[in-house]
This record gives structure tokens, sequence and C-alpha cells, in this order.
């Protein structure tokens, strides 16, 4: 019998250090970067400003706005939001044992989808200003949580494939039901802001977006994290899993709520963007093993780093113009994904 290729692990606490310095590098570029030319020398200069509460001159606001107002929260939220998406890929891929299910399997994003196309479409809750289209979103991920929950649940409990069809089915009906409000749009500017939602934009960021989007993805980390062990042996199959003192349709079902949660939270802030809840933990098994304790430390900052740099490319691509960060991580992703799947000897869950 053929033997599969040894893949060599790489130390943790190495690996975390070097994604968390190329993290701050990145936060970094992403902040210099932009169709705007501003100087490295007055980017500094105005992120400590901000930093210190300093002042600057009149004829620098423009500029400084543009730093400290636009592009700062924009890579720090898609840091977050990268973290997020790859967390909680992690713990999908875990919950229902499945080496293709990513946080939108469930049906969440398609949901939200719904709410933000109708206020972006049709102007709903448009006395809630700003947070409109964030709380719409949210608001709509979560009554499809609880509908993919409720289809999803049987006498024998949550099982992977019940969950996996059920949130399939119901991603396929809340798209048809995005795809009749966006062909119905009375603007034209209004279905391409709609289609930009649909594949991910960060270009909506603002400060006020910033802390809730990372507290909800730091205490699911952390709770994930926590859980790792559990995870484990989930992943070998619910019969090991409850030999190993494991409940696994508790533990699904707690699983589900976390990751409706992180996943409602990150796409009302940032859209539907797609492929790093499935390649980033896959790519993290590859260089640390199947064990979730060491996947969850490498993920989170390597889905971080991924994101601010698809942010960057959406933005000088075509600038002035952007293109969807999804487009991006696809465009990007899939062949670097696909290059280390067959240079790597891989095999889901490390088998």
């Amino acid at each position: 019998m053929r033997r599969s290729p040894t893949v060599r692990r790489i130390s943790v606490a190495p690996l975390v250090a070097g994604l968390g310095l190329a993290l701050v590098v990145s936060l970094g570029c992403g902040v210099g970067l932009g169709a705007a030319g501003i100087g490295w020398g007055s980017v500094l200069r105005f992120l400590w400003a901000g930093l210190t509460g300093g002042t600057v001159h009149a004829c620098d606001v423009a500029a400084y706005t543009i730093v400290w107002e636009i592009r700062l929260p924009r890579v720090v939220l898609g840091a977050v939001v990268g973290a997020g998406l790859a967390s909680v890929g992690v713990a999908v891929q875990a919950m229902v044992r499945n080496a293709l299910a990513d946080p939108f399997v469930l049906g969440i994003s398609s949901g939200a989808a719904v709410g933000a196309n109708a206020v972006i479409l049709m102007g709903a809750f448009a006395g809630l200003g700003v947070w409109a289209l964030s709380v719409s979103a949210f608001g709509s991920a979560l009554a499809a949580m609880a509908l993919v929950y409720a289809a999803a649940s049987s006498p024998r409990g949550l099982t992977p494939l019940r969950l996996i069809l059920t949130g399939t089915a119901m991603a396929y009906g809340f798209e048809a039901v995005t795809t009749v409000m966006v062909f119905g749009a009375a603007r034209g500017e209004a279905a391409r802001s709609a289609m930009m939602w649909l594949l991910g934009s960060l270009g909506g960021a603002t400060w006020p977006q910033v802390p809730l989007a990372a507290v909800t993805v730091a205490v699911g980390w952390a709770w994930l994290r926590w859980r790792a062990e559990s995870l484990n042996a989930l992943a070998m199959g619910d019969d090991t899993s409850a030999a190993l003192g494991v409940r696994p349709e508790r533990l699904r079902r707690e699983l589900f709520l976390v990751t409706a949660a992180v996943t409602g939270t990150v796409v009302a802030v940032s859209g539907a963007i797609g492929f790093v809840g499935l390649m980033v933990p896959h790519v993290a098994r590859m260089l640390v093993g199947a064990d979730h304790r060491r996947v969850l430390a490498v993920a989170p900052l390597a889905g971080a780093v991924l994101l601010v740099w698809a942010d960057v490319l959406s933005r000088l691509l075509l600038a002035p113009a952007e293109l969807p960060v999804g487009v991006v991580t696809a465009v990007v992703g899939v062949p670097a994904f696909l290059l280390l799947m067959r240079r790597g000897g891989y095999a889901f869950g490390g088998r």
C-alpha cells in the first residue's frame, strides 16, 4: 500500500509570533496604501496625532480624515472580520465533519443578505440612520438561524447531515428572495450597491462598528479555544466523542449558536465575504496539524492577514474604483489553496 507523504508540522509559538508581526505590518500597509497618495511620513504623523490627541495643520485635515477616519477603521475591521470568519470556519468544519463546510453553509449569510438588501433597495429601517444596514442584516441573520435550527432539529437531535442539507436549502431560498429584490430595484445604483454588499465590502467601515464586531469575535474565539478538546473529539465522530465524555448533540447546538452569532455580526458589517472561512482552516491544519488547540491559535491571525491584504488589493487594482473583497479572496486564494493542497500531502482532519 502506498503511504501518504509525511507533512512536516511547524511549531505553534514561532508561527503565531510571525503571523502577529505580519498582521502588524499588514495593518500599517493597509493604512498607508490607497488611491489617495499620502506619504508614509504623513501617515505616521497622522496616526500619532490620532492616538495621542494631537493636532494637525488645517491644510492636512483632508488627508488626516482619510487616514484616521476611513483607512484605519477599515483595516482594523478587516482584520477582525478575517479572524472571525477563520475561527468560525474551524468550528463549522468540526461541527458537521465536512471539509467543504464554511461559515456560510448554514444559510446565515444568505439570510443576512435579505435584511441588508431590504435597507439598500427599499429603504427599510431608515429611522435607524447609519445603523440601519447593520441592524437589519444582523436581525435577519438571527431569523435565518432560528429557521435553520427549527427545520434541522429532529427527534434524533441536530445531526451533521440534516444541518448541512437544511442550511444549503435555506440558503438557496434566501438567495432567491434577494435576487427578486435586486431585479425589482427601481434604481440601478441601488442594485449595484446591493451586489457589492453580496460579494463583500469594507468600504462602509466606521469606528462605531469596530468594538461590537471585535468583542463578538473575541468572545466567540475564546469559547472555541476553551472547547478545543471537545472539538477534537467531535471531529472523530459522535460515537467516539460520546465515549470520551462529550455530548455531541449538546455541543453541536452550542457551536451552532456561537457560529451564528459571530457570522451574523461580521456579515452585518462587511457583507458576505466568501472563501476565507473555507480556506484558512485547511491551511492552518496543513501547518500545525489537526489539533484544534493549535489550529485555533493560528487560523484567526492568518485570516486577519489574508483579509487585510485582500482589501488592499480591492482598493488598488482598479483605483479609484473598488472591487468587492470577496472577488479578490477567491481570485487570489483559489490558486494558492490548490497549490498548497497539491504540495502538502494533506487530508482533512490530518488523516
